[in-house]
């Protein structure tokens, strides 16, 4: 199986920690020294050794990524001129490997996702690869545990045979709290996770039915990639690409036609993505607070009478705290934020703001 890690956004619901240059894929956010990247490689390993993982990342990352992922041949790690969204990125992964190996197995898996049992989600994949390997492009799941809004959900269909694999009928994205609670409580909907495991010629062959031109362009870019005219077709062709999610470009058409199956996964998932979810997932004190990192030997936070912080010391000075509750701060050597936990999905916002003002030196 060949793993490809989608290294790619900026994280602003985790701003300031998460900036355009060191993207929260880079940190080490999974309350161990490894970063989600390391993390999230480490995860892969027994499906796929270093020289079967492919990440792609964006050219401002490329070389953090090199560095931290030290085990993974240079080679492996594709470069975007710029962001086209997860189709491009999924597409040119799928394309480079099928010159090599037109039926292999490929997992799609996002850099910056939190796995608290990766033993099972191993076993997951690999129920995952037998729907795969029917001709299904298939998708990893999360049973809901909750009403979420922020998540698109799978509609399930019949079983596939022996074993987990199912049908999907329908995506729905996003949609409104009640419907949401219906897709909870009905037991027949599943969080979609974006992690997804195909042939590639059974992607490439959807890809080319619903995308002609986004297809056409990456055969292009994959021809070209060992070749010497290489930069000049990445610099004409890929501006040209659409713009587009796998989920929308692909996924949801396939359905429709019977072409997408799923497996639930229950591996203790968190797509980790504000401060609140940090707060909910990362081990804390008896009071609830949660200290995300530090910096040298000395803790750099001095807590008193708090209660449910989320505490994030990047300056090296110290960050103190008395009396207060439910609150984000956040501390780099050049930006401090102080927001309300139940508002961190709002952080977002401020990051919008710095880029109206002009100051995307912030950001």
């Amino acid at each position: 199986m060949h793993a490809v890690i989608l290294a790619g956004g900026s994280g602003t619901r985790l701003w300031p920690l998460s900036r355009l240059h060191q993207p929260k894929f880079l940190h080490p956010l999974s309350g161990s020294p490894m970063s989600l990247l390391q993390a999230t490689v480490e995860r892969v390993a027994p499906l796929a050794g270093p020289d079967q993982t492919v990440v792609v990342t964006g050219a401002a990352h490329a070389a953090s990524v090199a560095r931290q992922l030290t085990a993974v041949p240079e080679e492996n790690i594709l470069v975007e001129p710029s962001a086209r969204d997860s189709c491009a990125a999924v597409g040119l992964a799928a394309a480079l490997i099928a010159r090599r190996s037109p039926e292999a197995i490929m997992g799609a898996f996002a850099a910056d996702h939190l796995i608290t049992n990766p033993a099972r989600f191993v076993e997951v994949v690999r129920e995952a690869v037998a729907g795969a390997e029917r001709g299904l492009l298939m998708t990893i799941a999360i049973k809901p545990t909750r009403p979420e809004t922020g998540y698109g959900y799978l509609a399930c269909g019949d079983e596939v045979g022996p074993g987990p694999v199912r049908m999907v009928e329908a995506f729905t994205e996003k949609p409104a709290y009640e419907v949401a609670k219906r897709y909870v409580e009905d037991g027949n909907h599943l969080w979609n996770a974006g992690m997804f495991v195909w042939r590639v010629d059974a992607f490439l062959a959807e890809l080319a039915r619903q995308q002609p031109a986004l297809h056409e362009g990456l055969c292009r870019v994959a021809a070209a990639w060992d070749e010497p005219d290489r930069d000049e077709v990445l610099s004409t062709t890929w501006p040209t690409l659409t713009k587009i999610s796998v989920d929308y470009a692909v996924m949801e058409g396939a359905a429709a036609a019977g072409r997408v199956g799923t497996v639930p996964g229950d591996f203790g998932w968190t797509d980790v993505g504000d401060f609140q979810t940090l707060g909910d997932v990362l081990p804390g004190d008896s009071r609830g607070n949660v200290v995300v990192g530090g910096s040298g030997d000395k803790p750099g936070v001095l807590l008193r009478d708090t209660d449910r912080l989320v505490v994030v010391p990047q300056s090296g000075r110290l960050v103190a705290a008395l009396g207060v509750e439910n609150l984000v701060i956040v501390d780099t050597p050049d930006v401090v934020l102080v927001c309300a936990r139940e508002r961190s999905q709002e952080v977002k916002k401020l990051v919008d703001e710095l880029k109206s003002r002009g100051d995307e030196g912030f950001c």
